[in-house]
């Protein structure tokens, strides 16, 4: 009986964050999304590594979501002995979970299949990302989109997948993502450049509207 009221509490707290909070959790949100690996010095200083937004993507989503695989590798090895935080004694607070659904029930694993960054796939996969988890899954995604078979499908990556049927974590306590309120579902930011525009109406995202497939919030 104590773990509702726990969840309850974090719900509040974060509900009740002050503006600078909020603003900085933005900025973190948007080094996600470009790949900054400034924000690794963050999670080094104590970020919470699961910070998820308003729409259940977390820090590691969006990065993935954007095709960053370098950034999502050393998010989720966590610092090195080589890296000035280790140096300095800084060890991080924990590591991102690649288990963790959004909050429409996708998992990260699926959205990168979905985008067809396959170095986002298998960096996820290696470290425990589960391709049966969320809906619809990975392994149903690639499936979906002819990305199954055949020398550049998935399927021997996901039968042996470390963490196939490891299962999934739902979305966590989110925090305002003041970008994700300014974009259109389908579409992407109101107000942006021609160039950015005709990112945002990529074939994929455009048969997402049709097929229910993956599409966390740019």
């Amino acid at each position: 009986m104590q773990a509702p009221a726990a969840t309850q509490e974090t719900a509040t707290s974060v509900s009740q964050l002050p503006n600078a909070a909020i603003d900085l959790a933005n900025r973190m949100f948007n080094m996600a999304r470009s790949g900054d690996a400034t924000l690794l010095e963050y999670l080094g200083a104590g970020l919470p590594p699961n910070l998820t937004n308003n729409r259940g993507d977390t820090l590691l989503m969006l990065a993935a979501y954007h095709g960053h695989a370098t950034l999502v590798r050393k998010m989720l090895e966590g610092p090195s002995s080589s890296e000035p935080a280790a140096e300095h004694g800084r060890s991080w607070a924990g590591h991102p979970d690649p288990n963790q659904l959004n909050g429409r029930g996708q998992s990260i694993v699926a959205g990168a299949v979905f985008k067809g960054y396959a170095d986002v796939v298998k960096v996820l996969i290696e470290h425990g990302a589960d391709p049966l988890a969320g809906q619809p899954s990975a392994q149903e995604c690639a499936q979906m989109f002819g990305k199954w078979e055949g020398e550049s499908g998935f399927r021997q990556l996901f039968e042996e997948a470390p963490g196939r049927g490891a299962g999934a974590r739902e979305a966590s306590a989110a925090v305002e993502d003041r970008e994700e309120a300014r974009r259109i579902p389908g579409v992407g930011l109101q107000h942006q450049s021609h160039q950015d525009t005709a990112q945002d109406l990529t074939p994929s995202d455009n048969t997402n509207s049709s097929t229910g497939g993956p599409n966390p919030q740019r």
